[in-house]
């Protein structure tokens, strides 16, 4: 078998593994990229992350034309869907955004390679696929991702009863869709269907929506949800889901059972550490399936490293993009830092959109660390009143006794966007005052940002 020696040797090609790539070669290393898929972007970019948000988009735009043009003048009757279109312009920005990084790749000289990659001792690794190859490095770093979680009882059939992979490709909508798991991806792809046409069950284990995220907030998601007429049974615990000649079914705790057409499982992620030959380097992952790494995002195994999915912290694909940056740069010899978990910000596009950064009121209150509260609702904001999107509120968190920021929480309109200043303050130490008395532009709806800051204070000016 051919040998192939590199500097640096990537397994994994998403968010974190092309990063770490491109990155490498900016430095001027020799970098190469092991992948077995043909297209690059792993599952964020290829079925995850971006066409996730191309159909939100597609669906949003349906929902608002059925029913939100009319109240500003514009009448068209009722919208005719063409999913099959939906889909293809999906399908062509995923197509694009993979071909972009194919072309990143070839620009700044990173070896690509094609195929299934698995240890073979210390900075050795095999390839079997379109290439066939034994590579040899003197630095590897892991970033290959992580993959739908499963529950015992479920049978995935992949047309009838599938996870999130399937859900955005589904050729016809299906009239009755019950989907296991209310975190952001159940209950994003759950609001896709729901706005062209399916009527959307959510099955939950716990007692409430978005687990891990904060507390009202959540509540308040789950209501505007339910408004627009998404149905949850929360305290849900599934022990079966089968396809069925006619659909599917799913039955609950207690014998309860629900029929419908499809079934989506989104109960979280795994990282993927599997199969591949860590047995080999005798690098072992922990009871998660993720592997333990240092602040150099260093293995047990010298010259080894692991980023993402694969290690402690949020799965999320701008993490990863991080780390990936500041592990090559350690490796590099050079300066190299990731932010801490706390100011990682998380998005959920469901529509009002659900974000937030830092600590928890619930967090705080399990710690028993004082704190002080600010909350201002989109209603009171100018901007969301002219745009029509007045459903929501900001949350800030400070510290009672420095008035530090510690927590954002927002749900409302372009909460994914607002949450980028909260985060920038957060991770520079800003108080609630300096955010407060920054000057926002009016009338936008970062002002909503701005008054809850305030009202840490009892100062929100439209409260």
């Amino acid at each position: 078998m051919e040998t192939r020696k590199h500097e640096l040797a990537i397994i994994g090609a998403g968010p974190g593994g092309y990063v770490a790539a491109l990155r490498a070669a900016q430095l001027g290393i020799d970098v190469a990229c092991v992948d077995e898929n043909p297209q690059l972007g792993g599952t964020c970019l290829r079925v995850g992350c971006i066409p996730s948000k191309a159909l939100l988009e597609s669906s949003h735009l349906y929902e608002e034309a059925s029913h939100g043009f009319a109240e500003h003048g514009i009448g068209l009757g009722a919208p005719e869907l063409d999913l099959a279109a939906l889909m293809a312009r999906k399908t062509k920005i995923v197509d694009d955004l993979t071909a972009g990084i194919g072309m990143l790749f070839k620009r700044k000289k990173v070896t690509r390679y094609e195929g299934k990659a698995r240890f073979t001792a210390p900075g050795k690794v095999t390839i079997e696929g379109v290439d066939t190859l034994e590579v040899e490095a003197k630095n590897v770093i892991l970033a290959t991702g992580s993959r739908a979680g499963s529950l015992p009882g479920i049978e995935l059939d992949g047309e009838r009863v599938g996870g999130s992979s399937e859900a955005l490709s589904w050729d016809s909508v299906p009239s009755r869709l019950v989907v296991i798991g209310a975190g952001a991806i159940g209950l994003e792809l759950g609001s896709v269907w729901r706005r062209l046409g399916s009527q959307v069950t959510v099955l939950e284990y716990l007692d409430r929506v978005l687990p891990g995220m904060d507390g009202e907030i959540a509540k308040e998601t789950g209501r505007l949800l339910k408004k627009q007429g998404m149905k949850f049974k929360l305290g849900a615990r599934v022990t079966e889901a089968r396809a069925t000649d006619e659909g599917a079914v799913v039955t609950m705790e207690g014998g309860e059972t629900i029929e419908c057409d499809r079934v989506l499982l989104s109960v979280g992620r795994k990282p993927n550490t599997e199969n591949l030959g860590l047995e080999s380097i005798n690098l072992e992952s922990d009871a998660a399936g993720r592997i333990p790494v240092d602040e150099r995002f260093a293995t047990v195994v010298p010259g080894h490293f692991a980023i993402g999915d694969l290690v402690a912290g949020p799965m999320l694909a701008h993490k990863a993009e991080e780390e990936a940056i500041a592990c090559v740069n350690l490796i590099a010899g050079q300066a190299g830092h990731a932010p801490a978990h706390n100011h990682i910000p998380g998005v959920v596009y469901t529509d009002p959109e659900v974000a937030g950064v830092g600590v928890t009121e619930e967090m705080l209150k399990e710690a028993g660390i004082g704190y002080a509260k600010g909350v201002f609702h989109f209603r009171a904001n100018s901007r969301a009143r002219s745009v029509s999107r007045i459903d929501g509120r900001v949350k800030v968190l400070a510290c009672a006794d420095t008035d530090t920021l510690v927590g954002v929480h927002i749900v409302g309109a372009q909460a994914g966007e607002l949450i980028a200043e909260a985060a920038i303050a957060l991770s520079k130490g800003m108080t609630a005052l300096e955010l407060g008395e920054s000057c926002h532009a009016h009338p936008t709806l970062a002002e909503a940002l701005k008054e809850a800051a305030l009202a840490v204070h009892g100062r929100a000016i439209h409260a």
